[in-house]
């Protein structure tokens, strides 16, 4: 064959290439066709791609093309031309998260390898993760699987870590094998062999510090691609894989409270949510709950409870569900009392404290609000303020349980919190004696209840004093029945006294009870009858209102810029019967401004607040926007929304309170840096109308707080409240602070001045004093801005002082 055959053949086939792909059946036939010539002819092909390649007229995607064709014509030839180019595209791909597979990256690895060259550890990566995304290409499957060493991906903290321990070779191979759903009997059997042959102590000891680097930052970062999600936040897909092994294996050792504690911060890390992704790895976070819903004890099951209130992710958390509900029917018991039975004690003697012994040396481990704290003694018996060292040296073990201890007691604290404030709905009464055990005495839980208000028969009372006592100060020591105290139908002058009681005793509840927001029906809503407009027209962040109303239980899904139809948010009250829904709509239709780089939504526009019978059929709308209309089964009828008279107070209260919270939290109308109205201006008004507009009710709540804890501020001769606003006296200027958003404005003039909170010098160091609940960030913030402001000539930050000096 002469010379212009061999190039006109060679440039055919780089143009079908180049048209179709790879994979085409065509381009497959004519490289089948080339791979039978012979071998003098074949190196003539390939010389002529490599003149080509050499040549540089192309486009750089035909210049890869025509290294993988050198390398797919020429497999098995020896002295392959453009071999540093090809070494050269190795290293491109080492960076990639993956390939498309109908590129064939994999050929000029196979060369590689063919001319005697290492493939690096980075490339082999690539490659199965590539793999781990294409099952249908079999051949590249089989080619990654090929690679016996490393035994793990490389760029993982733990993957390298794991990697560096001899021992866990085999462990590891066998882990990396775990590609189901759940582990196979054969799997297992294999597993639990390798486990004894290491010990349960010393597999125990190795795999549980890997699982706390999981989510720590990359040790090299891939290249991110064009509208390619953050690779660089996900978990490997491959290393998933062995991830998840290795949870599957500790699920086979003996139960320990190590194991549990370590299995539900993988849970956490590996839903936490990256750009363009979502949660990192669900299948991780199913096996980790799989593990614990297998284990035995007390550890375990507090976990999943505490797990329970924690999750968002619906997927997840249905299997968090069922194992609550598995273990609460092996009891014998319900979900809510699996969910009481469930909180430990955390080495707690009594209710918020615990002594422990380190030789001579002594801690208290004392619980106060929603922090754990530990106090130090001395061999001496003096109260230091640091671990003593003899702690240090000779007790290194212990005082890592200890500390562990005291993480695990904040993070059960924040559940049991949010568990507690779930309880209004619910419907729960409890008998005396048992809610005096699991509520009252409890060792953890009795630090959140000693600071609710309850009934006993009927009466109110509070713990103050070592007992519990009422309004009048009479002690209770006995009853039936035990209900959650909520102002909902209480004389207002009743609400009053039980807010200056708490303000007498300094009781700091551990969320709003005292004074939770009371919304009742309005005259603009007897006049609507079965719709609210109260929460209507705002524009909110999206993605925060999604983890809100998660948080909150309520069911919602992301709205995409996309031809779609979605339900409003949802909750269900099951209790009642009722089903409550928020109806929303993507805000905007411009990609990159008001969209991720994934087409999800940055912000919502509101509307109705509606309530249905819980088994009505569904309504739904385009994420477009449009209006929601009920969507019908076969045989079913239409089902009209409930008039708002109709609704419990409570439940409407609740219900209300949750939508306030959604938009009090996620409007941008409260975000300090949206002065300028956003994406071209076009939410200019609304962020001037909500951020120093009419208060709401929460609002309302702050203000009559800050009438009263005002005079007590260290600051309080420059403080006043008026209006809608704390004002508040500095040296350079007076300034306004809305009592809603918390933005500000400043003489003269009533000039905008943008603080961030958090930012450094800026607001939330102050200390603000007693505050008779925890949670409302919005009021921290404004004390805090107004205990900055009040001395604004000691202001440092540049980003404060620029404006202030302004003129």
């Amino acid at each position: 064959m002469d010379d212009v055959k061999i190039k006109v053949m060679a440039d055919r086939l780089v143009r079908k290439v180049t048209a179709s792909s790879l994979h085409h059946p065509s381009v497959r036939a004519r490289l089948a066709e080339m791979r039978e010539m012979a071998p003098e002819d074949r190196r003539r092909v390939v010389q002529a791609f490599a003149d080509r390649h050499r040549h540089g007229g192309d486009t750089l995607p035909v210049r890869v093309r025509l290294l993988t064709l050198t390398a797919l014509v020429g497999h098995g030839l020896d002295g392959l031309p453009l071999a540093e180019e090809r070494a050269a595209q190795l290293e491109v791909l080492g960076r990639a998260h993956s390939f498309w597979y109908v590129d064939r990256c994999e050929s000029l690895v196979r060369a590689e390898a063919a001319d005697g060259r290492a493939i690096s550890p980075a490339v082999i990566a690539t490659v199965r993760r590539t793999a781990v995304s294409t099952y249908s290409d079999q051949e590249l499957v089989r080619f990654a699987a090929s690679f016996a060493e490393p035994v793990l991906n490389v760029g993982e903290a733990w993957a390298e870590r794991a990697m560096e321990d001899g021992r866990l070779r085999e462990l590891l191979a066998h882990a990396v094998t775990a590609k189901a759903a759940k582990p196979s009997a054969a799997w297992e059997k294999r597993g639990r062999a390798l486990a004894l042959d290491l010990g349960a102590e010393v597999v125990r000891e190795a795999l549980l510090p890997l699982l706390a680097l999981v989510g720590r930052p990359r040790t090299f970062e891939l290249e991110r691609a064009a509208y390619e999600p953050d690779v660089n936040a996900a978990f490997d897909p491959y290393n998933a894989n062995a991830l998840r092994g290795l949870v599957w294996l500790l699920a086979l050792l003996p139960a320990h409270p190590d194991t549990a504690r370590a299995l539900g911060a993988l849970v956490e890390t590996s839903l936490r949510k990256a750009a363009g992704l979502g949660p990192r790895n669900p299948k991780v976070a199913n096996a980790a709950v799989g593990a614990l819903a297998r284990s035995d004890g007390e550890a375990a099951l507090a976990e999943l409870a505490r797990l329970g209130t924690r999750v968002t992710y619906k997927g997840t958390l249905k299997l968090i569900d069922a194992a609550l509900e598995d273990r609460a029917g092996a009891l014998g018991l319900s979900r809510e009392e699996i969910e009481e039975l469930a909180v430990p004690a955390y080495g707690l003697t009594e209710v918020g404290k615990a002594a422990f012994g380190f030789g001579e040396a002594a801690a208290e481990l004392r619980v106060s609000g929603n922090r754990a704290a530990l106090l130090w003694r001395n061999a001496a018996g003096k109260q230091v303020k640091t671990v003593p060292a003899t702690v240090r040296r000779d007790h290194p073990e212990e005082l890592k349980e200890l500390k562990g201890l005291v993480k695990d007691i904040e993070k059960s604290l924040s559940a049991q919190a949010e568990r507690l404030d779930r309880q209004f709905l619910a419907r729960r009464r409890w008998v005396y004696g048992q809610w005096r055990a699991r509520y009252l005495d409890h060792p953890l839980v009795g630090t959140l209840a000693r600071r609710l208000i309850w009934t006993v028969d009927g009466t109110p009372v509070c713990f103050a004093d070592g007992a519990l006592r009422t309004l009048a100060g009479t002690t209770v020591t006995e009853g039936a029945a035990v209900e959650l105290w909520h102002p909902v139908g209480r004389d207002p002058a009743e609400v009053l006294a039980w807010r200056e009681w708490l303000e007498r005793h300094t009781v700091t509840q551990p969320f709003k009870q005292a004074h939770r927001e009371v919304y009742l029906l309005t005259d603009a809503e007897r006049r609507t009858r079965t719709y609210s407009n109260r929460f209507a027209a705002h524009v909110l962040r999206q993605h925060q209102f999604n983890s809100l109303t998660s948080a909150r239980g309520w069911h919602n899904r992301l709205r995409l810029c996309v031809d779609d139809s979605l339900p409003p948010a949802t909750r269900e009250l099951p209790q009642w019967g009722l089903r409550a829904e928020y109806w929303i709509e993507g805000e905007g239709h411009e990609y990159g401004i008001d969209t991720t780089e994934s087409g999800t939504y940055l912000r919502l526009r509101t509307d109705q607040v509606r309530f249905y019978p819980i088994g009505a059929p569904q309504n739904w709308a385009s994420t477009y926007g449009g209006g929601y209309t009920m969507w019908l089964s076969d045989g079913q009828g239409a089902v009209d929304p409930l008039p708002l008279t109709e609704i419990p107070e409570l439940v409407l209260s609740e219900v209300m309170r949750d939508v306030d919270l959604f938009v009090g939290v996620a409007s941008v109308g409260n975000d300090p840096t949206w002065s300028d109205g956003g994406p071209e201006g076009r939410f200019r008004d609304y962020w001037t109308s909500y951020g120093f507009g009419e208060l709401g009710a929460s609002a309302e709540t702050r203000r009559a707080l800050l009438e009263r804890l005002v005079p007590r501020l260290a600051v309080a001769d420059r403080c006043t409240v008026e209006g809608r606003f704390l004002h508040v006296r500095g040296e350079l200027h007076t300034y306004k602070i809305h009592l809603g958003s918390g933005n500000i404005l400043m003489s003269p003039n009533d000039q905008y001045l943008c603080i961030v909170p958090g930012g450094a010098g800026a607001a939330g160091a102050a200390d603000p004093g007693y505050l008779p609940f925890e949670g409302d960030r919005t009021l921290a913030v404004i004390l805090s801005k107004a205990m900055l402001l009040a001395k604004d000539t000691e202001i440092t930050d540049p980003t404060i002082t620029s404006q202030l000096n302004r003129r």
